[in-house]
Formats: structure tokens, sequence, C-alpha cells
């Protein structure tokens, strides 16, 4: 009898995180949305090569694109196919949820960017987040704040631990 060894997943799921856009931005929601793309694409985010750090989602007519997020082609990529890896990427959602957002983004202020890109069920999502751009003067109250948390936190374990 041969042995079956099994491949044990260590990664999560999620293959990329913009830290950047918490850090800029108050997320008032956040949603789900599926991505259109081609197959050396899904290859290269198997990989984890994906940036989605500068990258932003803007309306076109009546759809939504990922605009800026790079996904870097593999070496092994087929020669015949033409990897771009800036490209306009198609946003799949409801027309109900594109209409919602519309709205959202006509009032002052308000933005939509890319929060995490994912893996769910075998498919890339992309988790978005309707945003307010942030004042430098909130992201001192916002460090000030995590400060605290993280001294208040040290104080309860040193008395813990006595």
């Amino acid at each position: 009898m041969a042995n079956k060894t099994k491949k044990i997943k260590t990664s999560s799921n999620t293959i990329a995180v913009n830290k950047k856009a918490r850090h800029d931005y108050f997320i008032e929601q956040s949603l789900e949305a599926g991505l259109s793309l081609e197959g050396w694409e899904v290859k290269s985010l198997r990989e984890g090569k994906a940036q989605i750090k500068e990258s932003y989602v803007i309306l076109k007519g009546n759809e939504m694109y990922l605009f800026g997020a790079h996904f870097s082609p593999l070496n092994s990529a087929s020669s015949h196919v033409v990897a771009d890896p800036t490209r306009l990427r198609k946003l799949l959602l409801n027309r109900i949820e594109i209409n919602r957002i519309r709205d959202k983004i006509n009032q002052k202020g308000a933005t939509v960017v890319p929060l995490k890109l994912y893996w769910n069920r075998g498919k890339v999502k992309l988790e978005i987040g309707l945003a307010k751009g942030k004042k430098s003067h909130d992201k001192r109250q916002d460090i000030k704040d995590r400060d605290w948390k993280r001294d208040k936190q040290r104080a309860l374990k040193n008395t813990n631990k006595l």
C-alpha cells in the first residue's frame, strides 16, 4: 500500500491588504466584490504576487473597475499571452450595489477604496470600502488612541502577573 500524503495549507485566504487605506480614510461601509480576471492573473494570485496599495476604484459608465492594482506575471506564463500587470479589472457587483455606491460617491468627499484581496470558495474577492478622507489631526488622534490602548494593555498585563 502506498502512503498518501496530504497537503496542508498553512497560508490564510488573504492575498493582499491595503493597510494605508485605513490610515488615510474613515471606512463607513465595506462590500465584497468579485473580480474579472485572466488565467495568468489567477496563477499570479495563487503565488501571492499582487499589490493593491496604490490602487483605487473608478466608476466608468454603469460599471466599476479596479485601477492601479499590480499583479506581477509569472516567469512561467504562456508566451502567446501579453501580460499587462496594471490593466483595468472589472468589479462584479449588482446594479443595486453600483447605484448605491454611485449615490455615496456623489456626496462631498466620499470615495471607494480597495481594502483587501482574498480567496473565497476558490474565487478571488475584493473587499471595497466606502470612505471619507481623514485630516491630519484625525490621524494624530488615531495614533494617540492606539498608543493609549497599548499602554492600557501593558498595565493590565503587569497587574495580572502580580
